[in-house]
């Protein structure tokens, strides 16, 4: 073997999302110990060094100059939360590091603030809003009410779909409009202000405990019966278990149905990881774990070279096979072109699970080259 090793720096808010997070490790762990057994990369071994971001943007600003100052760490990855992307994206481009963003989904980050150093892995909110649009036409619903963690992704997603749901049914009304802090959301007072408004459907942006509050307090209001949700991120395992006997039926949805996707490469995927962790991964391992092979395909096509300039050659146009298929980083955007399921909310056996699914290529729901090109600037490529 040469000597050394490659280091992966991957700062993220381990303590404050546990329920992704913490899967997501264990599938960058999986990651790391296949390209290890087989060799490394060149010879080298990969190393990963975490620190965490505490969700606060000087916190991950300082965790990342550690991880380049005093871990001397090769290439740089993570964030979860939109706002501590987008901070550690600012870093990149004012100190001309690479970074790939594995996580947050503000479509700033390939956008509005997008820079050629940086990357993003995971479908942007512009994408799985998108995704569920049709979904939400189908339902022929004039009085739309929202509600939405009030920071960067939440804001971003409801833009979005008011966005694209008016440009497809102009005659549609926001009727309603509740944006909570993220975390601390008074669920009670939220779904009696959403009743009052009489809305015909709502599009739900909450996750984790604020979602299983709102969806609680629903319930016992009888407010969700027989009206419709359009929900982003709800059928992920780690929002979607701990709602249990309790979950929302007939919700449509973005998630992750690992216990239904029938392809060689997931059912490879899901083999490995119940061996290694005997447990059933969750849609952070599938982050987690395509961030790793990410980067550990951009070091090979560069050639071993982990500088900035030859990753983010190597990034441009890259194309990586992952548990969702095969996925590529735009050149025009820096974004990879991986998707996401989408499906309606069902129980089984005291769980909920997600029917109806199909995977929406990640392709599939991007706007123009034009209007990419009216968003990004173009001093970013």
């Amino acid at each position: 073997m040469a000597q050394g090793t490659i280091k992966i720096g991957e700062v993220n808010s381990y303590k404050t999302q546990p329920a992704f997070l913490g899967p997501y490790k264990n599938g960058m762990e999986l990651a790391i110990s296949q390209i290890n057994d087989a060799g490394g990369i060149n010879g080298k071994k990969l190393e990963l060094i975490i620190r965490d971001d505490n969700s606060n943007t000087g916190d991950a600003v300082r965790a990342v100059e550690e991880l380049l100052a005093r871990d001397k760490v090769d290439v740089l990855t993570g964030t979860f939360l939109s706002n501590i992307g987008l901070a550690v994206t600012d870093y990149a481009k004012h100190k001309k590091v690479f970074f790939l963003a594995s996580e947050p989904l503000t479509d700033k980050i390939v956008w509005a603030d997008g820079n050629h150093y940086t990357f993003r892995l995971r479908a942007s909110t512009y994408m799985q809003v998108a995704m569920l649009i049709p979904e939400a036409v189908k339902l022929k619903k004039k009085r739309w009410a929202v509600v939405y963690p009030n920071y960067e992704y939440g804001q971003s997603a409801v833009a979005t779909f008011k966005t694209l749901l008016k440009a497809a049914q102009p005659d549609v009304e926001f009727v309603a409009e509740q944006a909570t802090p993220l975390g601390k959301v008074d669920a009670g007072n939220v779904i009696q202000a959403l009743a009052d408004a009489k809305p015909d459907a709502v599009f739900n942006v909450l996750f984790a405990a604020d979602l299983a509050k709102l969806v609680r307090a629903g319930t016992q209001r009888n407010f969700f019966k027989d009206l419709p949700v359009v929900s982003l991120l709800t059928g992920e395992p780690e929002y979607l278990d701990p709602l249990g006997d309790e979950t929302p039926e007939g919700w449509i949805v973005t998630g992750y149905p690992w216990y239904a996707i029938d392809t060689p490469e997931h059912k490879a995927f899901l083999a490995a990881y119940q061996a290694k962790f005997k447990d059933y991964p969750r849609l952070g391992t599938i982050v987690g774990y395509g961030a790793i092979q990410s980067l550990a395909a951009g070091i090979k096509k560069a050639g071993g070279k982990t500088d900035t300039e030859s990753m983010v050659k190597a990034f441009t146009g890259l194309k990586v096979d992952t548990p969702f298929g095969p996925i590529e980083y735009r050149a025009i955007d820096h974004q990879s072109t991986m998707g996401a399921y989408v499906g309606k909310l069902a129980k089984k056996d005291g769980k909920g699970i997600m029917t109806d699914i199909r995977y929406i290529d990640g392709a599939a729901v991007q706007p123009t080259d034009a209007q990419v090109k009216q968003w990004r600037p173009a001093s970013a490529n």
